[in-house]
């Protein structure tokens, strides 16, 4: 009897040891002889010494390491047959490295050596994957990547399937399903390829919400919380129902906060489950705790000194009974965006080390009393300024944007308007600019070191295009960072001189001899170099002929026709102080000149007519940021000026011929702009634009002026309009230029412009990336906007409508590059048929335009 349980554990023991495996054993076991050549036998174990152990059948393998798994060490005096040789077996079996393990022994004297032959597992050659598209195949490779030359075994399969699993659950497919299959490498004798074949099936989607223990809260309402998870509705196409795990674990703490801001600060989350239902959609149950509703109770103050309770008070805006919420008490002490809150008021005044710390001194029913306990900490004074990181922009132009001087009292609100001061400089990436206060408390000052990194603020613009029957080129260069004084020094030309924050820009456009336009601008924006006096010059020269069609056809003179314009501006503008320091008034004089031969389209056909005019303009300029602002408003007053000529030149103007009728070009012209930009969740922006546009005339016998109008519709470049006597105001889901006043000809309007226009925007914006190389965003809008020829007939409120998509991204090279889909729903005149007719769909692309879309 006692033989046959000895036999019987011994077998149960090795079925365990192969069993470890997780896969049939392909003859492993034990063979143990004496001496003199005879099986040991397991119903007379014996006590030996190890003398040896050693391995054979190993290829990439550590031999020594296999002898430690084994734990067979040589001078350990061990019972044969029993647990030592049997647990060997069973220790080797559950790495999973093999398939097949032996174990030999013989006898010599009272020492036993033994034979450790295994055949490995093959190894990973590499993954090829099945059902995935070429984007997500890299992806999980890379996931992937230090798993080749690992043995194939369940372990590695399943962690493969891990991986990939949550790699498509992040994505909303939670049914995954992932199946292997082996190929033989053949180029490697142990090695092997496995197939991944991986059904990411469709993406999930959340059949129900369900809570409970809910009993103030409606379900309808606690669903509105979770922004980025609703359940699927065939019904609303802006309501997927898509499940994405992170969207959801996001969702779970925005709602707990949300229930917590209403006063309910005990509320929490016991238990939540995501089950998974066979129509590969899922149920979503969460079970809550609410708690009771609180209220602020008495709020005392303690420890301040320079600010009395009652200011603090009416700062703070909580009153007794008010719904207790942490995330408003610390607002109102901390983090107001607005600047409106406890903190900023003593940062402001420089108190550098100012400190809160709310605590509830009593909590009775419902009622939550506060002490709000102040440490004002001494008033410190800015002491020095240190600069790092602007390797190419000077000193001087960054220190001089800095609001924070030494000997000033530290200010909070001085370093941000700072930060957005050497943002709008658009030499540097704003995301990357570091603000550092260093205290010396010795002495009550403070040391501010601010560190900017340099970004590619120049720009080019390269391309062609199609008009007027020819391939029209364009170059333009911008260099955003010139240094003009370095002009003559030929070391600081990298390629060309920079540093100082000088604007220059020049630009050609040509399609050969029928049209050629040039033009170039400077700009210095702190005349001197003591004041923000800006000072700007710039000119350009515009041809149009028919000259080499004339030649090759014959054409007669009076077949012939040519449209030349010249300009120079000079202007001269200054950072004001009142209402305050986000103000500048600009002071320009223009003169241009506008020569024509048999020209159609215009008031006359053959002249020369000159525009001089001086024009004010007022502007408020609060955005965040220059490329994607969040916050702020850009406000723009403009007025242009001619000389009334007619009212001394003493020109008969109903008998006048048109070229002394338009030789001097006279008009009042008013522009106002605004834009509003308000951040509305996380990243989502809103952007609101109002345009309006009025070209008047001194005199009623000149009637309007030929030039400077507006020409409203499409894309809002310039292109091949060469009339820049004429303002080109973009709006998309129309076509250049085709937004004109109903009941006139559409042909003249088109060609010259309306006097009368005006347009709104509401625009929401969302950014894809942001950072030093590149800006994209995306955005929806709505837009209505209208042209007039007669104030008679002005109605703001009569627009033609647009809606559509688009996108921007600003390279710094290239400036901003877009392309925007309208639809625009209202008639225009159709310039094949001159009949009206809906706009419909427009595409429109754009480069290098302005970033504020404005004038």
């Amino acid at each position: 009897m006692n033989r046959f349980l000895i036999i019987l554990l011994f077998t149960f023991a090795a079925s365990v040891a192969n069993a470890q495996i997780g896969r049939p054993q392909q003859g492993g076991g034990m063979q143990l002889r004496s001496q003199s050549g005879d099986e040991l036998s397991y119903l007379s174990p014996k006590e030996y010494v190890i003398g040896g152990t050693t391995v054979s059948g190993i290829k990439f393998l550590d031999k020594d390491i296999i002898v430690q798994i084994s734990k067979l060490t040589t001078g350990d005096r061990i019972t044969v047959p029993g647990d030592a040789t049997s647990n060997a077996l069973k220790f080797l079996w559950t790495q999973g490295l093999f398939d097949d393990v032996q174990l030999s022994g013989n006898v010599k004297g009272d020492s036993i050596f033994f034979v450790i032959t295994v055949v490995e597992r093959p190894r990973l050659t590499r993954m090829e994957f099945t059902g995935l598209k070429k984007g997500q195949i890299t992806d999980i490779k890379e996931k992937l990547a230090d798993k080749t030359g690992k043995i194939v075994n369940e372990s590695l399969m399943s962690m493969t399937s891990a991986v990939i699993k949550k790699y498509f659950n992040e994505k909303g497919y939670l049914f995954t399903e992932v199946t292997y299959n082996q190929k033989k490498d053949t180029a490697e004798t142990n090695n092997v390829v496995l197939i991944v074949n991986v059904d990411k099936k469709v993406k999930t989607k959340v059949e129900k919400i369900s809570f409970e223990g809910n009993k103030d809260f409606k379900d309808k309402q606690l669903k509105k919380f979770l922004k980025k998870t609703k359940e699927h509705s065939s019904i609303n196409i802006f309501r997927s129902g898509k499940f994405l795990e992170d969207k959801y674990e996001e969702d779970k703490r925005t709602m707990i906060a949300k229930m917590q801001d209403k006063g309910y600060r005990d509320a929490e989350i016991i238990s939540d489950s995501v089950i998974k239902k066979a129509n590969q959609r899922v149920d979503i149950q969460i079970k809550l705790h609410e708690g009771p509703k609180y209220y602020f109770g008495k709020v005392t103050w303690a420890g301040n000194a320079i600010y009395t309770t009652a200011a603090l008070n009416e700062l703070l805006a909580i009153k007794k009974g008010d719904e207790f919420s942490e995330e408003k008490l610390q607002k109102r002490l901390n983090g107001n965006p607005n600047g409106e809150d406890i903190s900023t008021l003593y940062l402001n005044n420089g108190y550098l080390t100012f400190n809160v710390d709310p605590v509830q001194t009593r909590v009775y029913g419902d009622t939550i009393d506060l002490e709000l306990r102040i440490y004002e900490g001494p008033q410190y004074t800015v002491n020095k300024i240190s600069l790092k990181g602007n390797d190419i922009t000077n000193d001087k132009v960054v220190m001089r944007e800095i609001r924070t001087k030494p000997g000033q009292k530290f200010s909070k609100e001085a370093v941000v308007r700072t930060t957005r001061e050497i943002a709008q400089l658009g030499n540097f990436d704003e995301a990357k600019t570091d603000v550092r206060p260093i205290p010396n408390p010795a002495d009550g000052t403070v040391d501010i070191e601010y560190t900017v990194a340099e970004k590619p603020s120049d720009q080019i613009e390269l391309s062609g295009g199609f008009g007027g029957g020819r391939i029209i080129g364009t170059l333009g260069l911008t260099f955003n960072n010139f240094s003009a004084r370095n002009l003559f020094n030929l070391k600081e030309w990298k390629p060309l001189p920079k540093g100082d924050g000088q604007k220059l820009s020049v630009r050609g456009q040509t399609n050969g001899k029928s049209y050629q336009s040039y033009s170039f601008s400077f700009s210095e924006p702190w005349l001197g170099g003591k004041k923000p006096v800006y000072f700007g010059i710039s000119a350009f020269t515009s041809l149009s002929s028919n000259d080499d069609v004339a030649k090759y056809y014959s054409y007669t003179d009076d077949q012939k026709y040519r449209i030349r314009l010249n300009g120079v501006t000079f202007s001269l503008g200054k950072r004001l102080k009142w209402p305050d320091d986000y103000f500048n008034l600009n002071h320009s004089i223009n003169l241009q000149q506008y020569k024509l031969t048999n020209y159609p389209g215009f008031l006359f056909s053959s002249g020369t007519a000159y525009n001089f005019n001086l024009t004010e303009e007022l502007s408020r300029n609060s955005v965040d940021a220059p490329i994607y602002p969040t916050s702020g408003s850009h406000i723009r007053l403009t007025i242009q000026l001619t000389p009334p000529y007619s009212l001394f030149n003493n020109i008969n103007y109903s008998t006048a011929t048109d070229r002394d009728k338009y030789r001097f070009t006279e008009y009042h012209k008013w522009k106002f702009e605004a834009q509003w930009y308000q951040r509305i969740v996380g990243k989502l922006v809103v952007k609101t634009q109002g345009q309006f546009g009025f070209l008047g005339q001194y005199n009623s016998a000149t009637g309007q002026s030929a030039f400077e109008r507006f020409k409203l519709g499409g894309d809002g470049m310039q292109g091949f309009d060469y009339l820049q006597g004429s303002e080109v105001i973009a709006m998309r889901g129309y076509e250049n230029n085709n937004v004109t006043p109903i009941g006139y000809d559409p042909n003249i309007a088109r060609n010259s412009g309306s006097p009368i226009f005006s347009k709104y925007i509401v625009e929401t914006r969302y950014p894809l990336m942001t950072g030093q190389q590149a800006t994209v965003f995306v955005l929806a809008f709505a837009e209505g906007g209208n042209s007039w020829n007669k104030f008679a007939d002005f109605n703001p409120f009569n627009v033609r409508r647009s809606a559509g998509v688009g996108a921007r991204i600003f390279l710094p090279i290239f400036g901003l590059l877009g392309i925007d889909w309208g639809y625009g729903f209202d008639n225009v005149y159709d310039t094949s048929t001159n009949m009206l007719k809906k706009s419909g769909g427009q595409f429109h692309f754009s480069i290098a335009q302005q970033l504020s879309g404005g004038f």
